[in-house]
């Protein structure tokens, strides 16, 4: 959202997006006021819980200030994820998601990441919520930085310890994530993982956190009233020099295929495997030891009234669209409600043009209006939605939710098919095991064909073949 959405008579009322909202108001332990309305202290959701929570939108729809669409491409099963969680943790701000999957598992990987990092994020703040609240003091990095409000002029300003707190709520989180992932039973993220983009709107400021390829951009006016693209993140590639280094620090190797000069690939220092596309994932943890990691990296900006909106979208968005013309497309489109979907069908025609004989990525996108403001519930019933139907969605969610004594997740074997057009439809034949609720996935959704056939750029080219003796790095 652009501007704070409480309807309580605090000094966080509804702004401008251009007003800062101030300090003392921006949360985590600063709020002295009392609220009758939902704020940091409040319970932190569970996995459990998460169907029932309002506000939070994961499926093709909208919310009160955003839209989102997924599409599915021409590699097999969707294997991008998405989220957009309204009224996070307090009112005035808004958590937003878009996750990326890879590999054979990647994407069960991408949609745990989507339920369970925004928990963990809320766990973290929470905690150190209940610390200041014992304490009478406000908590700022865990046990090493506390203070009084009063000495937080002396000891540098409110708006640095916030953000500092931030960044390592991000840290934390991203952390922790990755090591549930690590230990988790019934989900082998050896050899598939996930991208993350998320970022959390609170008032006038914007925290950003992410791994991998995918990109979150912003539309905003310039002095002329024209709309320009900024990018707000930086896709973490292997050939960016510090990636780079990293990995070969690590005895990872860093090339790029003949047949693909432009796609550089992290490589095992013994195998011509997995090729992987990007630096930073969640899983993929043949390649934890080789340099890549998960550690995300932190931004802060400062929302202007000439901002207007931020896109969220996976690398199947980016492969074919420039930041400006997204920003084009999302500005111009009929509808805000819209908006997501209308990108997404842009983005699939110039699939077909720029590469006819490749198969379409997955896409999905995450339109966040900063004003607010979405259309009237008329304009969103064009698209053959309503209200009613959102809140249904909410609560069916997806064959593999969680893990937590609600959905068992589906398994499916390790297979080492490699990027050929001779290899048969491996993974077109596993069968997948049915969800909680007895509905088994289409045949349409058991193909993940991400390693064969003709494809611009996957993220992995070949799994790897492990022996007992592994030759000397």
């Amino acid at each position: 959202m652009g501007a704070c959405v409480s309807t309580s008579r605090s000094t966080c009322s509804s702004k401008s997006n251009g007003e800062p909202v101030p300090l003392p108001c921006l949360g985590i332990g600063f709020c002295r006021q009392k609220r009758t309305k939902r704020t940091f202290s409040d319970p932190v959701a569970t996995l459990q819980h998460l169907p029932s929570i309002p506000n939070r939108v994961f499926t093709n729809g909208k919310s009160r200030s955003s839209c989102i669409f997924t599409q599915q491409g021409r590699k097999g099963i969707n294997q991008d994820a998405m989220i957009v969680w309204e009224d996070f943790m307090s009112e005035d701000v808004t958590f937003c998601g878009v996750f990326d999957g890879h590999g054979p598992h990647g994407h069960l990987v991408a949609r745990k990441v989507r339920d369970a990092l925004p928990v963990k994020l809320q766990s973290f703040l929470n905690s150190c919520q209940s610390k200041q609240n014992g304490s009478d003091q406000t908590c700022f990095k865990g046990n090493s930085m506390k203070s009084d409000v009063g000495d937080l002029d002396k000891d540098g300003s409110i708006e640095d310890k916030l953000n500092s707190l931030w960044r390592e709520a991000f840290l934390k989180s991203y952390k922790a994530m990755d090591k549930e992932l690590k230990s988790h039973p019934n989900l082998d993220c050896f050899c598939s993982g996930s991208t993350a983009i998320t970022i959390v709107k609170q008032g006038s400021n914007l925290f950003m956190g992410y791994i991998g390829d995918s990109r979150a951009i912003m539309g905003s006016k310039d002095s002329n009233d024209s709309m320009v693209a900024v990018q707000l993140t930086v896709d973490l590639k292997p050939d960016l020099p510090r990636e780079a280094e990293r990995i070969k620090r690590c005895k990872g190797r860093v090339f790029a295929l003949q047949d693909e000069p432009e796609v550089p690939r992290v490589w095992l220092p013994f195998d011509d495997a997995p090729g992987l596309a990007m630096a930073r994932a969640f899983g993929d943890f043949c390649l934890k030891e080789y340099g890549v990691i998960s550690i995300p990296e932190f931004s802060h900006r400062t929302l202007t009234e000439r901002d207007q909106f931020i896109v969220l979208a996976s690398d199947g968005v980016w492969d074919v669209l420039s930041n400006e013309d997204v920003v084009e497309i999302v500005s111009s489109a009929p509808t805000r409600a819209s908006a997501a979907r209308i990108l997404v069908d842009s983005a699939a025609r110039e699939w077909k043009l720029k590469y006819p004989t490749s198969k379409m990525d997955d896409c999905a996108v995450v339109c966040l209006f900063l004003d607010g403001k979405m259309d009237s519930e008329s304009d969103y019933d064009e698209q053959g939605l309503s209200s009613a139907t959102l809140d249904q969605s909410n609560h069916s969610g997806n064959a593999a939710e969680s893990d937590d004594g609600q959905k068992s997740e589906p398994c499916l074997q390790r297979n080492f098919t490699v990027r050929s057009a001779e290899e048969t439809d491996t993974y077109g034949r596993q069968a997948v095991e049915a969800d909680g609720d007895g509905e088994a996935m289409s045949a349409e959704d058991q193909n993940w064909l991400g390693l064969e056939g003709v494809t611009r750029v996957n993220s992995l080219v070949q799994l790897p073949r492990f022996s007992e003796e592994r030759p000397d790095p």
